[in-house]
């Protein structure tokens, strides 16, 4: 079959069985205004207190007074049983929360590490080039497999997990074929980064992981699926809160996507270059972009203690993103021999993923108006905000640049390489540290011994992120202007980014050194250094003790 076929097809097949299932919601009413399901995050006596475990006494105390002056009365959640299925759902998931997160710390130190040196290269082309593996094809490929993959994969298969167990109030039902799973995946991004460094790559952008590697991959999501469905038919909850259907819809979404895009024989050519931006494109789309969001949907309500302003829009951005992002690829090949209709067909899907973008930006401002100040207390809080932000920022930019227009001057340069950085970065990476902050006390039940380190974190991350968003994209402008002057020697447009390719590596360094900080604050919480705040040991039994200090 012809791979653009087998492509578009796949996509048909994705928004098909996303109508399918949109009417199944109309007909269970589903989709109406629902307070009770927005609720269903809390137990009783919860809405209007705060819940950051990543804060010292203290620090928890100045955001319980913020919550309470900013707070009108809002109706308890009414189930008594929550807590108790709160805890028996944390104890079952964990181990394999605690083995993703785990390996996803060491994929991002390594990951971060080969980035930087790929940045560093850019401008300094002698560094590291006496063995083949030291190459910047190598090592910018190396670092895109560990981030992607390693760090961002294992860390947002961690959240899935640990959340769907609470949201359904039902223990994680296979904790072992998770865990089978996770290890199959890691065999597969270790080896991956091995075969790469050694030269054996499947050669396309985002799928360079040889397919016979793949294959444990795939593998593993098969186990980590199979436990996920079989304790969503389990589910004691009567609810489905939107974080549930952004994550099991990421799951089915990435497993479809990665078994077309990994078809061995099938992609050649021309249509080999519209497989590889359907599955880049959506890869970021419809399985990092839904892990990130329903994450946000969960842990910032739960932060400052109140339901989401409006469970309606929450699942109209579901849906319109659901309905309109599978074929956004497409704009990366503008200018290429591709069918104009295809192009055409991208740009207005781009441009229609406002609207998704919109419903989110406007209920997170709903949900925070006026407590905006709250992250000024909270780190988890910040975390979310800012990542939340991002997304606004780096969708609302990903759809103009899409247009005819701005890619004339933007694509092939380093511009667009600033705006994956802001999407993957500024909005998912953040949102994931966000996470581990509020999850790992209550995985580990020791909390984290030093909450300065975590200020210390955010402000090198995102002063980091966004100093190398701005120079790389003014320096990726000026250098698409660059090539369109036709007076002016191709290597003009390479000297004048020079400069801001150091800021860029300056931006890196900022960034590098926030994750040692964060990794090396996580394994003195394992291992139980500095001062002991507030629980048990490593995966203590008086699970509820702790859970009712945070959650009460």
């Amino acid at each position: 079959m012809d791979s653009a076929l087998l492509s578009l097809l796949a996509a048909f097949l994705l928004s098909l069985i996303g109508l399918l299932v949109f009417i199944w919601s109309l007909r269970k009413g589903l989709l109406f205004e629902n307070p009770r399901a927005a609720a269903t995050i809390f137990a009783p006596g919860e809405i209007g207190k705060a819940d950051d475990p990543a804060l010292d006494d203290q620090a928890a105390k100045r955001l319980q007074e913020a919550i309470t002056a900013s707070h009108g009365s809002e109706p308890q959640a009414e189930d008594p049983d929550e807590i108790k299925d709160r805890i028996a759902a944390d104890r079952s998931s964990a181990f394999p929360v605690f083995m993703f997160i785990s390996f996803g710390c060491m994929w991002l130190i390594l990951g971060a590490t080969a980035g930087l040196i790929s940045s560093l290269k850019l401008h300094w082309p002698d560094f590291l080039v006496s063995e083949a593996w030291m190459t910047f094809g190598r090592m910018r490929t190396v670092h895109l497999i560990a981030v992607l993959y390693g760090w961002i994969t294992n860390v947002g298969l961690g959240i899935i997990i640990w959340l769907l167990p609470r949201l359904l109030r039902t223990p994680l039902k296979g904790p072992m074929w998770v865990m089978l799973g996770g290890t199959f995946i890691n065999i597969g991004i270790a080896s991956s980064i091995g075969a790469i460094g050694s030269g054996w790559s499947d050669g396309m952008e985002y799928l360079e992981i040889p397919w016979q590697i793949g294959l444990f991959i795939q593998a593993g999501m098969v186990c980590i699926i199979g436990s996920v469905f079989y304790t969503l038919f389990h589910r004691k909850a009567h609810e489905l809160y939107v974080s549930v259907w952004y994550h099991i819809a990421a799951l089915l979404w990435i497993s479809l996507l990665f078994t077309v895009g990994k078809l061995p024989g099938v992609h050649f050519g021309v249509q080999q270059a519209m497989t590889n931006w359907w599955y880049g494109h959506n890869v970021l789309g419809l399985w990092f972009t839904p892990i990130a969001l329903g994450a946000i949907y969960y842990f910032l309500p739960k932060t400052i203690g109140r339901r989401v302003r409006s469970y309606n829009l929450s699942l109209l951005g579901f849906w319109t993103l659901a309905f309109f992002y599978a074929q956004v690829g497409g704009h990366h090949l503008v200018g290429g021999p591709v069918p104009g209709w295809l192009i055409t067909l991208s740009i207005v899907q781009s441009m229609m993923m406002i609207i998704p973008v919109v419903a989110f930006s406007v209920n997170m401002a709903g949900t925070m108006w006026g407590r905006m100040r709250l992250a000024l207390y909270s780190p988890t809080l910040r975390f979310m905000m800012f990542g939340g932000f991002m997304y606004l920022l780096s969708s609302v930019q990903g759809s103009f640049e899409a247009l005819r227009s701005i890619q004339q001057v933007a694509h092939f340069t380093h511009f667009t390489v600033a705006h994956a950085h802001l999407g993957a970065y500024g909005f998912v990476s953040m949102v994931l540290f966000g996470a581990i902050y509020f999850m790992m006390p209550r995985v580990l039940h020791w909390e984290w011994p030093y909450p300065k380190l975590i200020s210390l974190h955010f402000w090198l991350a995102s002063i980091g992120i966004l100093i190398y968003f701005v120079f790389l994209s003014w320096g990726g402008w000026l250098q698409g202007l660059a090539m369109l002057d036709t007076t002016r020697e191709f290597m003009d447009s390479v000297r004048l980014t020079i400069p801001y390719l150091e800021w860029r590596s300056v931006g890196g360094g900022l960034m590098w050194l926030s994750h040692v900080i964060f990794v090396g604050h996580l394994l003195v919480m394992i291992l139980r250094f500095g001062p002991n705040r507030t629980g048990e040991a490593l995966f203590a039994p008086e699970k509820m003790k702790l859970e009712m200090m945070h959650g009460k």
